[in-house]
């Protein structure tokens, strides 16, 4: 996969198109002039977002109310696409040869890893920025990951809903129980597809680091589930949903869902 060109309008300080070579690719100028802007350009053009602000509209140049990103990606010799990203004021628009695009599937065609100072976070911050960094790599090989991602969230919150309401409204243990089910059922399957993706993507990972970067050393990647020592974890429908069962009663006095987050280190 190599990105042959990108062209941009209205982009921070930035118009006009550059060609990439198929090697290593320097970019080089003075301070302001917009090198990391270039950079950005290509993760947003790979990713629909920026690695630099939440807010893309931010990136439109002054003066402008609409920026576009544009630009080959090529996958063989006669495989090429063409990806654009537009920006206006409230909206962001994908497109891939000129038709609109969900994001979803948008993803599938262009990866990009930026490394900046922030990315430290995965070594020294907190879980939350490890579970980025791998769900971010399980995306980039699994097209309907995102989704998965995106459906097991929504569980999380319908449970958490109902879970305040059975505790405000005092409902009884077995109607909870009734009621609970679908969603638990359903955070069974999404956290069991999650889970054996997320540890699939390590022991890749594992693999890359021992036969490409370290020679001499022993790095070694490990993912650890938040119910690590509950069970056999090569069953995990079978340990999330024992769990699950055996938290009802503090879930019930808590108002919200206590087994949620699959914690990685």
């Amino acid at each position: 996969m190599q990105l042959d060109s990108i062209e941009v309008t209205h982009f921070r300080n930035l118009s006009g198109k550059v060609f990439w070579g198929p090697h290593l690719n320097i970019i080089v100028g003075s301070n302001g002039q917009g090198k990391t802007n270039w950079l950005e350009a290509i993760y947003l053009l790979a990713r629909s977002k920026s690695f630099r602000t939440q807010r893309l509209q931010e990136s439109i140049a002054f003066g402008h109310s609409l920026a576009t990103v544009s630009g080959i990606v090529s996958t063989g010799a006669a495989i090429k696409r063409e990806l654009q990203v537009a920006l206006d004021a409230n909206t962001k628009s994908l497109f891939v040869n000129g038709k609109r695009e969900p994001v979803a599937r948008y993803l599938t065609h262009f990866q990009v890893f930026s490394f900046t100072a922030d990315d430290l976070e995965v070594v020294r911050g907190n879980p939350e920025a490890r579970r980025r960094f791998v769900d971010r790599g399980v995306a980039s090989l699994i097209p309907g990951y995102l989704k998965t991602l995106s459906d097991y969230t929504r569980v999380i919150k319908q449970k958490n809903k109902l879970l305040q309401s059975a505790n405000e409204n005092e409902f009884s243990l077995d109607r909870t129980q009734d009621l609970l089910a679908p969603w638990n059922d359903q955070l069974v399957q999404l956290g069991s597809e999650i889970y054996h993706a997320r540890v699939d993507y390590i022991h890749r990972l594992n693999a890359t680091l021992e036969k490409q970067l370290f020679d001499q050393r022993e790095v070694i990647t490990r993912y650890v589930s938040s119910l690590e020592g509950k069970g056999d974890l090569t069953d995990y429908k079978t340990v999330l949903g024992e769990r699950l069962a055996f938290r009802l009663n503090a879930e019930l006095a808590s108002g919200h869902s206590l087994l949620g987050r699959i914690g990685t280190t």
